[in-house]
């Protein structure tokens, strides 16, 4: 007697790998890995960079710099996520941020990422896409990365411009008044007190 054969049901899954899945990216060739980003669920200093590109207009402008700097003032603590420090390049910006948790970063970054868009775009008197990519974020674990991240972003003047002293595109140059619109007070211990106990010169340039 033959046995019987067990055949293999197909279900759809919702969960996996699959073809076609994760982020796309924004131009012809992705600049930023589509991998899953790294999860976490407690407030942490993430180094974020953002890439416009080619045909936007120069960042380190004063008009530019005047519509940068309302859309981080705007979106000022919003969906758990605070604003630390952050330096303004030709094509791109550093930040330091805070987010309560990865739903806090994503909603955050879209968030301020929209508000951007459509400054610059209608500063520049146009429509469609401002971004080169989608932005690249590095979470922050101990006090000596979050101290040479912090130097390697108000730093980075430096290594693109060779400019000396203060970066008058970044938040190191923001007064009292700047800075309370601006940038918001951190939760979690690592920016509150672990990166100044960081065996870090903050005054080194970025390597």
């Amino acid at each position: 007697m033959r046995s019987a054969r067990q055949l293999t049901l197909l279900l759809r899954q919702h969960g996996g790998r699959r073809n076609g899945a994760g982020r796309k990216p924004k131009g012809p060739k992705p600049l930023v890995s589509h991998k899953a980003r790294v999860q976490f669920d407690k407030p942490l200093p993430v180094h974020v960079t953002l890439r416009v590109g080619e045909h936007v207009w120069n960042l380190r402008s004063g008009r530019s710099y005047r519509q940068l700097k309302a859309c981080l003032a705007a979106a000022a603590g919003r969906f758990g996520l605070r604003m630390i420090a952050f330096s303004i390049q030709g094509n791109h910006l550093h930040l330091i941020v805070e987010a309560n948790d990865t739903e806090a970063l994503s909603h955050g970054m879209q968030g301020l990422c929209i508000r951007i868009a459509k400054a610059l775009n209608a500063m520049m008197r146009r429509s469609g896409r401002v971004f080169a990519d989608h932005y690249h974020s590095r979470l922050l674990r101990s006090p000596t990365e979050v101290a040479r991240a912090i130097t390697y972003v108000l730093n980075n003047h430096r290594h693109h411009h060779g400019e000396r002293g203060v970066d008058r595109f970044s938040s190191a140059a923001l007064d009292t008044a700047e800075r309370a619109k601006v940038l918001s007070r951190p939760l979690g211990w690592l920016l509150r007190v672990g990166w100044r106990r960081a065996k870090w010169d903050l005054r080194r340039a970025p390597i």
